[in-house]
């Protein structure tokens, strides 16, 4: 597996860096997966690619903050993540681990090696709802949402990525957000303010733990440029695509 440590300059270009490790892989074959980890400078908004913008969204409050809102290629809810809100993809191959074929399987695989890295320096952590990490709060009890996490599954390859809140300014869920229109059970209802938080670590400790998850053999110098600026052009910076199923 390769490592790519690499926050490009705007959110669009981000989100469509995913994509393109994912098609890349799938011209590769079976032997090429990678992990990237990026944080975006800027708060951004970013849809689940069937979510319905104006009922997960705020866009009066967006537009009131200067947050950009955005589709992703994967499903599962509406996002917020900006500064203090690490982002990682793995691309996986399905021929290597067939079982990530199946949802829940992959669900299951990545976000129970990201909890047991994780608990080095978090006991709780733990993998919760469909594709949650959460964490015991202060009181030792109720689990509080750490990380929300999406897929796409293609021919060969599988992309999961997701977010892993460290330092982040938690008010702007509740800004930006509605309440989501599917929730966990042990959300128990609880709005934003009251459902996730930050995990107790800074950043490093943080990249450090995602690495030793997903151990790399090097990194990917030769990430698919010319493929980042096509899906830009002709959807990420494109209100067609991120401001569709209003």
């Amino acid at each position: 597996m390769y490592r790519l440590l690499l926050t490009l300059e705007t959110p669009a270009e981000n989100l469509a860096l995913d994509e393109a490790l994912l098609d890349e892989a799938e011209a590769a074959g079976p032997d090429m997966e990678c992990l990237r980890l990026w944080e975006s400078p800027q708060p951004m908004v970013v849809l689940g690619r069937s979510s319905r913008l104006d009922g997960e969204v705020d866009r009066t409050a967006c537009a009131a903050r200067g947050v950009p809102i955005l589709r992703r290629a994967s499903g599962g809810a509406a996002i917020v993540a900006g500064p203090g809100c690490l982002m990682y993809a793995v691309v996986l191959s399905c021929e290597r681990q067939p079982e990530l074929r199946g949802i829940p399987h992959a669900h299951a695989y990545v976000l129970e090696r990201l909890a047991t890295a994780l608990r080095v320096h978090v006991p709780t952590a733990q993998h919760a709802g469909t594709s949650d990490l959460a964490m015991a709060d202060k009181r030792g009890g109720v689990l509080q949402k750490f990380s929300g996490n999406s897929l796409r599954i293609k021919r060969t390859h599988l992309l999961y990525h997701g977010t892993l809140l460290y330092d982040f300014d938690l008010s702007l869920a509740s800004e930006c957000l509605r309440a989501p229109p599917r929730q966990p059970a042990y959300r128990a209802a609880r709005d934003h303010a009251e459902f996730i938080t930050n995990l107790p670590l800074a950043r490093t400790s943080l990249e450090e733990c995602v690495l030793a998850a997903w151990p790399t053999a090097g990194e990917l110098n030769d990430w698919p440029r010319t493929h980042v600026e096509q899906l830009v052009a002709e959807r990420y910076g494109q209100d067609e695509w991120n401001l569709a199923f209003g």
